[in-house]
């Protein structure tokens, strides 16, 4: 390796199975407390990948997440989340993991070291230059994704990375990387740790900050929410109690005619039933 990939280096701690319960859970939370430090040095970066992104969004396209085990269903989890959350199509975020569904739930053997399939499942979906491809990868080593990456570059389709080493093979393909180098594992390896940590926060910036500024917050408030169990209904409804000052009954009303918080409150303003 041509980097120093701090994600395999040696634990800070040692003899773990001499550690009591107690000992476990304060040291690992001990580790896990360096993590948004670590992001907060990654900003700029993610600053400059969201604003590409928004623009692209603006514009008609979709982001893609690609990665293998911890990192790709981490980008499926943040793909999946975005339409209940934010009421935006299923195909506007979508993720792909290497090996397919099945690896969701169960380690595909060799999956991530394909050279070709990557750019295969993004072909699936009709990839072009008004998209965005985010490459997730804690060791920033992952065949599948740097592969797919090289392809989108080739053919002027904006790239990014996630990734947990800096430097790494992954970050120099990406036109746009994201170095969040959260150091050593509590368990030396286990990525699925700090680094899987350093992701999911990331990720979460990535898909809410472009979120906001589509449109999809209003105030603090997610009114284009889907309205998909009751727990939702009732979010939803004492939203517009809150912002029109209506009683619940007749929140409730609007909310079943309207079918969404943000038309609920427009209707009522615009002063129609």
């Amino acid at each position: 390796m041509s980097f120093i990939k701090t994600t395999e280096q040696d634990s800070n701690h040692n003899h773990l199975e001499k550690m009591s319960v107690s000992e476990l859970l304060i040291n690992i939370n001990k580790e896990d407390k360096t993590v948004p430090n670590a992001v907060e040095k990654a900003l700029p970066q993610i600053e400059t990948l969201v604003l590409q992104i928004v623009e692209k969004l603006k514009n008609g396209g979709r982001l893609f997440y690609m990665g293998a085990g911890t990192s790709g269903r981490l980008g499926v989890v943040d793909a999946s989340e975005c339409p209940p959350t934010f009421g935006v199509s299923y195909d506007l975020v979508i993720g792909l993991i290497a090996g397919g569904d099945l690896a969701i739930r169960k380690a595909v053997e060799n999956a991530e070291d394909s050279k070709t399939q990557g750019w295969k499942d993004l072909q699936e979906h009709q990839i072009n230059s008004k998209d965005v491809v985010i490459g997730i990868a804690a060791s920033g080593t992952t065949p599948y994704v740097i592969s797919a990456l090289e392809k989108c570059n080739e053919n002027n389709i904006i790239t990014g990375c996630i990734s947990c080493n800096k430097n790494s093979p992954l970050s120099n393909v990406s036109k746009y990387p994201i170095d969040v180098v959260v150091g050593p594992e509590f368990v030396t390896g286990s990525s699925r740790m700090k680094a899987g940590t350093a992701q999911k926060l990331v990720l979460n910036m990535i898909t809410t900050s472009t979120m906001i500024q589509l449109g999809h917050v209003k105030g603090n408030k997610m009114v284009d929410m889907q309205l998909s169990n009751n727990k939702l209904v009732d979010r939803g409804a004492r939203m517009i109690m809150k912002e029109i000052n209506v009683s619940e009954s007749e929140a409730l009303e609007l909310l079943n005619k309207h079918k969404s918080v943000r038309n609920a409150i427009k209707h009522y303003n615009d002063g129609r039933p």
